[in-house]
C-alpha cells in the first residue's frame, strides 16, 4: 500500500466456507496471487471492516461478482479525509448488528466512531479477532516497507508489538470504555489488516495500549 512517498503492508484474511471463500480486509492480488486464490474456492463475499480501507472491495466484486459488505454507517471516499472525500463505491449490504451474514456463527464488535469501525469474532482456535485499524502488531515494520514507510511509521508511533491503531485513534477517538470493552470478547489471537498475527493471549497483549490511551485521555479531559 502507498501513502504518500512511504510504502506499507497490510493483510486480507481468506476465510474457508466449503468451496466459498469470505474476503475480509480485501488486497488485490497479483495474477499469481489470483491463481493461488481461485485455487481455493470461489469469491462469494468481501466485508469492509475498517472506515479508511476498501479500494480494493471494487476489484473483486467486478471480477468475481462478490457480494460486498460494510459496517452500517460507513462510505467509499476518496483521500484521507473521511468527510470531504467523493464517494466511489457502494456496498451491497451494510451490516448493523452482530450477526454477519456471509459468516455463520461469527460475531461483530461495531464501534460508535466516525466512521464506524468493526471487528470480527470467529470461533476458531478458541476465538479469532479479526481487525481492521483498531488492532495493530507491525513487531518490526519491514517486510513490503520501503525506507520512507520504516522511518517515518517509526518515528511517528505506528511501529511496534501490539498497537491500537495511532492513526485510528488519533482520526476517530472512541471512547475508552468502549475500546475497553473489546478486551471482554472470547478470542485469543488477532489477524491485524496491519502486522504479524497475534498467537495467543490476545486480550492481556492489547491492555498495556487500551490502558495507556485510557490514561491519555483522562489526562487531556
Amino acid at each position: 500500500m502507498r501513502m504518500g512517498p512511504a510504502t506499507l503492508s497490510r493483510n486480507m484474511t481468506v476465510v474457508q466456507r466449503g468451496d466459498d471463500l469470505v474476503l475480509v480486509n480485501s488486497v488485490r492480488l497479483d495474477d499469481q496471487g489470483l491463481a493461488e486464490l481461485e485455487r481455493l474456492g470461489t469469491v462469494t463475499d468481501v466485508i469492509r471492516l475498517a472506515g479508511a480501507h476498501g479500494s480494493d472491495d471494487p476489484f473483486y466484486k467486478q471480477r468475481y461478482g462478490a457480494t460486498v459488505w460494510d459496517v452500517a454507517g460507513q462510505r467509499y471516499f476518496e483521500g484521507l479525509d473521511f468527510n470531504k472525500g467523493r464517494t466511489y463505491f457502494h456496498s451491497d449490504h451494510a451490516l448493523g448488528g452482530e450477526v454477519v451474514p456471509p459468516l455463520p456463527g461469527a460475531r461483530l464488535f461495531r464501534f460508535s466512531t466516525e466512521p464506524p469501525e468493526g471487528l470480527i469474532l470467529l470461533a476458531h482456535e478458541g476465538g479469532t479477532l479479526i481487525s481492521g485499524d483498531v488492532l495493530h502488531h507491525w513487531a518490526e515494520g519491514r517486510e513490503h516497507f520501503n525506507w520512507v514507510g520504516r522511518v517515518g511509521f517509526r518515528l511517528m508511533g505506528f511501529i511496534g508489538p501490539h498497537q491500537v491503531g495511532k492513526g485510528w485513534l488519533d482520526a476517530c477517538k472512541p471512547d475508552p470504555a468502549e475500546l475497553a470493552s473489546l478486551l471482554e470478547l472470547p478470542f485469543v489471537h488477532v489477524i491485524p489488516a496491519h502486522g504479524d498475527i497475534v498467537h495467543g493471549d490476545g486480550p492481556e497483549k492489547y491492555r498495556p495500549a487500551v490502558a495507556a490511551y485510557t490514561e491519555k485521555r483522562r489526562r487531556s479531559s
